[in-house]
């Protein structure tokens, strides 16, 4: 079996919620032991890490901690991030983060599978990528957000 492409990487975590931070961490080194996680539950702490350390792959919250403020940081940054929510899943937000320059927008019923997503946020370039999501996610996001979800929203390139 090939090593997973997370091994060794370093990862940024930051969420309100500890609990989240806890699964996340746990998904995440179950699967790849030699990465490096780093945590931060706040806004200044999140800040903090990004302007002082270099990462492989952030993982963002929308709500508690500014998600969007610290996604500006981090792009300008030319850090790949992903955004994770349960709270601000809308169309709305999904295009926001595309168009910000994230490169995927996760739902938090979807943290079991996070190591694949991650993976992936390395493995493609930004548009190939969210393709990607876009087809392994199309089916969840239908069901939340209606059949014509993509057309309403501006998606329809995509």
């Amino acid at each position: 079996m090939a090593e997973p492409i997370l091994n060794g990487k370093k990862i940024l975590a930051v969420d309100d919620e500890p609990d989240v931070l806890e699964v996340l961490e746990e998904e995440i080194t179950d699967e790849c032991p030699n990465c490096t996680i780093d945590k931060a539950t706040d806004y200044r702490e999140a800040v903090e890490l990004l302007n002082s350390r270099d990462y492989d792959v952030i993982v963002l919250d929308i709500m508690g901690v500014r998600g969007f403020d610290l996604l500006e940081i981090a792009v300008s940054r030319k850090f790949k991030v992903a955004m994770l929510t349960a709270h601000a899943l809308s169309p709305e937000n999904l295009k926001k983060s595309h168009d910000m320059g994230a490169r995927a927008y996760l739902p938090k019923d979807k943290l079991g599978d996070i190591v694949p997503f991650l993976e992936d946020v390395l493995r493609y370039d930004f548009i190939p990528g969210w393709r990607h999501l876009m087809d392994r996610l199309e089916d969840h996001f239908n069901e939340r957000f209606g059949p014509d979800w993509k057309v309403k929203s501006g998606f329809v390139s995509w």
